[in-house]
C-alpha cells in the first residue's frame, strides 16, 4: 500500500494536506527531542492511537518508547508495523525504543527466546527504533536465582539483538532494589551482564523511590551505560505517580551529566495516579519539563 492510499484509508488525509511537502519548518532545536513512554497514556492509545499521537505532538512530544507489541501478529496498537510506522512519518515522530514483553520467556527455552527476539527484531527495525528494552519480570519471578538466569538471558538478548544492529536495554523498577540478605537484583545485573551488550534505562522514579544510591551515584560506577532515562515525579504525600513538578523529586539538583551517563533518549512517564486525566498530566509534565528541567539536558 502506497503513502496516499494508507492515509486516504486511515483518515489522515486532511492532517496531510495541511503538512509542507518538507515537513515543518527549522526552528532551533534542544540537543534531545522530547520523549514520552506511550504506556503513560494507555487509555487513550486504546482508544485512538493517531488521535492520540496528534495530541502528544501538539503540546510538545516528538519521541516515544513504545509498549505492547504483537509479535505474533507483527502489529503496534493494532496497526501492522509498517502501517504505525506511516503514521508516525506522515506525524513527523519517532519511536526510538519498545519495551517488549521479555518476561514470560525467563523460564522457556532459548530456542522460543531467540524466535521472539527476532519478531521484536523486525518490529523495532521497521518502526526505525534503535533500542530494544526489557522493561519488568514478574512478582513471582524476582529471586536471586531468577536474576542470576535474567542476566545470562539478557548476555543472550543482547548480542543477537547487537548482530542485528540495533542496541539492547534493561529498565529497572524498585523491586531490583530489595534486599535479599545482603545482596539485591540490580547488583547482579551490573555485575553478570556485559556492558558492550546490555545497557540500561534508569527509571529515576524508582531509584529515588527504593533505591539507596543516588542516579548520579549509579551512573558514576557505569559511566556511559545509561543510554536512556525516564523521568517521572514522586507524589509527596502517597510515594505514588504525579505530574513532573508536583512531586518531591527535585529533578533540577538531581539529574545527572547526560554525556557521563551516556544518554541518547529521555522519556517522561506517569503510570497512573492523574490529578485529572492522562492527556492532561501529558500535557503538564510536557510544559514543566520543557521551562524548568529542557535546559539542563
Amino acid at each position: 500500500m502506497n503513502r496516499r492510499k494508507f492515509i486516504e484509508n486511515s483518515g489522515l488525509i486532511g492532517l496531510a494536506a495541511m503538512l509542507p511537502a518538507s515537513g515543518f519548518g527549522e526552528v532551533a532545536k534542544p540537543k534531545f527531542k522530547m520523549g514520552y513512554q506511550l504506556f503513560s497514556i494507555r487509555d487513550e492509545m486504546a482508544k485512538n492511537p493517531i488521535k492520540t499521537l496528534e495530541f502528544l505532538k501538539s503540546v510538545g512530544y516528538q519521541d516515544f518508547e513504545i509498549y505492547g507489541y504483537d509479535n505474533e501478529n507483527d502489529k503496534y496498537y493494532g496497526y501492522k508495523s509498517a502501517e504505525f510506522k506511516l503514521i508516525l512519518d506522515d506525524l513527523n515522530l519517532s519511536v526510538s525504543s519498545g519495551h517488549y514483553g521479555f518476561y514470560p520467556y525467563l523460564e522457556k527455552s532459548n530456542d522460543e527466546l531467540k524466535r521472539f527476539v527476532d519478531q521484536c527484531i523486525s518490529g523495532a527495525k521497521t518502526l526505525n527504533s534503535k533500542y530494544i528494552t526489557w522493561p519488568w519480570i514478574s512478582p513471582e519471578q524476582r529471586t536471586l536465582s531468577n536474576f542470576k538466569l535474567m542476566s545470562e538471558k539478557l548476555n543472550r538478548i543482547g548480542e543477537q539483538v547487537t548482530n542485528a544492529g540495533l542496541g539492547f536495554a534493561y529498565h529497572n523498577h524498585g523491586f531490583e532494589f530489595d534486599d535479599h540478605d545482603g545482596q539485591n537484583g540490580y547488583t547482579i545485573i551490573l555485575k553478570e551482564t556485559d556492558p558492550k551488550l546490555v545497557k540500561l534505562q534508569m527509571d529515576m522514579y524508582w531509584v529515588m523511590h527504593s533505591s539507596k544510591s543516588t542516579p548520579k551515584e549509579l551512573i558514576a560506577a557505569q559511566p556511559g551505560r545509561f543510554v536512556m532515562w525516564h523521568v517521572k515525579d514522586i507524589d509527596k504525600v502517597t510515594r505514588d505517580y504525579t505530574e513532573l513538578g508536583n512531586g518531591s523529586i527535585d529533578y533540577k539538583n538531581i539529574l545527572p551529566d547526560p554525556k557521563k551517563s551516556g544518554l541518547e533518549y529521555y522519556y517522561l512517564e506517569q503510570g497512573g495516579n492523574f490529578a485529572s486525566n492522562s492527556k492532561q498530566s501529558a500535557a503538564d509534565s510536557a510544559k514543566y519539563f520543557k521551562n524548568t528541567l529542557q535546559k539542563f539536558l
